[in-house]
């Protein structure tokens, strides 16, 4: 590149793990090129962003700004006022930070963020998760100079000529699982020898898969199922009251996974929502996963999500509403499935993009260059 370094760079986007992962893989992708690369985040205030980046070991700034609601609130007739102060405040970071260029990767704090950064003639980038492109994302596409897919067809909300097919970016730690197997195992104190089931519903939560776990969780405990359960932090106090009665031996609760890697290579199956992270990262730890796609998404597109792999024979689906009558039982029949596990296993391999990281930050560099 014929950029000055220390090369700068912001990353902006949070709300939800589908946005601060894939900005957490870029940053750290960066990094392990340009070592001395100086990097900010800029999320919005109080949102989860503010707790996870800097765990990761960046520096984040919050933006006050929020999304709109369906319906008339306090919040929503504020939005003009915060999404004025937001603007000003992005471009006062732009001019302190002087980056050599902004990536985007979705949520409230992109939008500002990313208009300041194009009226400023900085170099920009979007990366877009879904096959159905965010809001924000779809109000920035025609400013900023490189857009990031994991889906093909997304000229229908882009500009055909600054799309690049990447895929999602995402943790490197989960490719290779199979050599942390013991460790995982060990980690969470279970055995070997029973079957490991996996239950996840983003980072936020599903109330419906939770509901639909504990519906069937004596199923689980007297077919002695080891569990691995990411509730999310607003179901975690519930699920954990309402399971504590029970056989707590073979049961692992969490608000929220941090070493995603080893909870995936000590899992035999995954149930799972069909966002397009946890899709992407279902691909590369090659894990058989039974989807339960949200209701409540724009354009139904987690159903297209989970049909991709469904329809490749590299995964299962239960519909939302049919969840609490068949994930547990469906669950337990494909754990002790050894022949349709593998066939899994083996179709969803084909769809990982391991280098789709590599591929995102090799864009960044030529928006740098030119």
């Amino acid at each position: 590149m014929n950029a000055k370094q220390p090369y700068r760079l912001i990353i902006t986007g949070g709300g939800t793990g589908g946005h601060i992962f894939p900005a957490l893989a870029i940053a750290n992708e960066f990094k392990s090129r340009y070592a001395d690369a100086e990097i900010l985040f800029v999320g919005a205030e109080g949102k989860m962003e503010m707790t996870r980046v800097p765990e990761a070991g960046y520096k984040i700034v919050g933006l006050w700004i929020s999304g709109l609601q369906r319906r008339l609130t306090w919040s929503n007739l504020a939005f003009p006022f915060k999404l004025i102060h937001s603007y000003f405040k992005a471009r006062n970071i732009i001019r302190r930070f002087r980056p050599h260029a902004v990536i985007g990767t979705g949520g409230f704090a992109s939008g500002p963020m990313l208009l300041a950064s194009t009226r400023n003639n900085i170099p920009s980038l979007i990366q877009e998760q879904n096959s159905y492109a965010g809001l924000t994302n779809k109000q920035v596409g025609d400013k900023v100079q490189r857009i990031c897919v994991a889906y093909s067809g997304m000229e229908k909300y882009f500009p055909k000529d600054k799309i690049v097919l990447t895929g999602n970016p995402v943790r490197k730690d989960i490719i290779g699982l199979e050599s942390k197997r013991e460790m995982a195992i060990n980690q969470f104190g279970f055995t070997d020898k029973e079957k490991t089931l996996l239950i996840l519903g983003g980072s936020l939560g599903a109330r419906t898969i939770n509901e639909s776990v504990l519906h069937g969780i004596d199923k689980l405990i007297d077919a002695q199922v080891q569990v691995i359960w990411q509730t999310g932090k607003a179901y975690y106090e519930s699920v954990k009251a309402q399971v504590q009665s029970k056989d707590l031996r073979r049961i692992r609760i969490y608000d929220f996974l941090k070493q995603m890697d080893l909870a995936y290579a000590a899992s035999d199956v995954v149930i799972s929502r069909a966002g397009a992270l946890a899709i992407s990262e279902l691909c590369l730890a090659k894990r058989p996963g039974i989807l339960v796609p949200s209701p409540n998404v724009a354009e139904d597109h987690q159903v297209k999500n989970a049909l991709t792999l469904v329809n490749a024979g590299a995964a299962r689906m239960i519909k939302d509403a049919e969840a609490k009558a068949h994930l547990v039982e469906e669950s337990l029949k494909l754990l002790y499935d050894e022949d349709q596990c593998e066939a899994l296993r083996q179709h969803i391999a084909k769809l990982g993009k391991p280098k789709a990281t590599e591929e995102i930050v090799n864009e960044i560099e030529k928006l740098i260059a030119q």
